[in-house]
């Protein structure tokens, strides 16, 4: 009876998780929708800021005008004697390999840079790319907490001067962005984009769009009113915010996919746990059944005697 108790408990305490996980599953799915809805708005407008960016830079580099760092300070070019990292994480597991994938890219690029001779400097968003980086004594900068309670182009503001600060004045040459690309619920993609400095004549990061391939070779003229400063002023900034908050975008669908998918996939191996401690379940209260039946009997048999 002590045994057939223990595996009642089981698939009681099974099934309360398989509640938990089904729970998850239609959370997940129900974020997910609108955040796709919020990618499908925004990727449009941030690939098309990109492009009015490179062109308005190309015809520089077209007229052999070369931009310097008096002109605007974000489109400096320097050696890249020192990088800065910006990962993105989540703050809840329970998705999967999402954060795992993300934490070895980054792990793998930090290591290929200081063999490189390059100094790194790291910037995390979300809890477990903080607890990941800090165990492993890695050179952590800035920890951006509370991204992801309410994220809007505010939050994406407060990311954008946090990284931009250092590179502005001097302290990193360039900023690589870490994080998941959302293709759909069962397929995520690790990429590590640079955001900074931006490159005369080449497609910024924000360009690599699914199914769009703008021509970034040839550049339309431009007549700048006021001027071209003034443009780029307003222009770069705007390119930068949109960049950052499409990543966040991208990386929130992309958790929600994936901790979709994770409690989809618990939630069916509990149901085959549950058939499984089912069968052994009835198996002992058969067994028990037939010994007290063996019982039963030979105790009339010896009374008969």
């Amino acid at each position: 009876m002590a045994n057939l108790k223990a595996i009642r408990k089981r698939i009681s305490s099974v099934k309360s998780t398989q509640k938990i996980t089904r729970a998850q599953k239609m959370v997940a799915g129900a974020r997910l929708t609108r955040a796709q809805q919020r990618i499908q708005a925004l990727r449009p407008f941030a690939v098309k800021t990109a492009q009015v960016l490179n062109d308005v830079v190309g015809q520089v580099a077209d007229e052999e005008a070369a931009v310097n760092e008096n002109e605007h300070p974000l489109l400096a070019r320097r050696a890249e004697k020192t990088v800065l990292l910006l990962v993105i994480t989540s703050d809840r597991g329970l998705c999967g390999a999402f954060n795992t994938n993300i934490l070895r890219a980054a792990t793998r690029l930090w290591k290929e840079r200081e063999a490189a001779g390059q100094a790194v400097k790291i910037v995390t968003i979300g809890r477990k790319g903080r607890d990941y980086f800090r165990r492993r004594n890695a050179p952590v900068l800035e920890v951006l907490s509370g991204i992801w309670e309410k994220l809007d182009i505010e939050q994406a503001r407060v990311v954008a001067r946090k990284v931009l600060t250092p590179f502005v004045q001097g302290e990193v040459d360039s900023i690589y962005v870490v994080y998941n690309e959302f293709k759909s619920a069962m397929s995520q993609r690790v990429v590590a984009e640079p955001l900074l400095p931006l490159q005369k004549g080449e497609a910024p990061a924000a360009s690599s769009e699914q199914g769009q391939t703008p021509e970034w070779g040839s550049h339309p003229e431009f007549l700048f009113e006021p001027n071209r400063e003034t443009l780029l002023e307003r222009l770069v900034p705007i390119y930068i915010e949109v960049s950052i908050l499409r990543a966040l975008f991208e990386s929130q669908a992309s958790e929600l996919g994936s901790r979709m998918t994770a409690m989809e996939s618990a939630t069916k191996k509990a149901a085959e746990m549950i058939g499984k401690y089912t069968l052994l379940y009835n198996r002992a209260r058969q067994a028990a059944i037939t010994t007290e039946l063996m019982e039963i009997i030979g105790g009339a048999e010896a009374l008969r005697a």
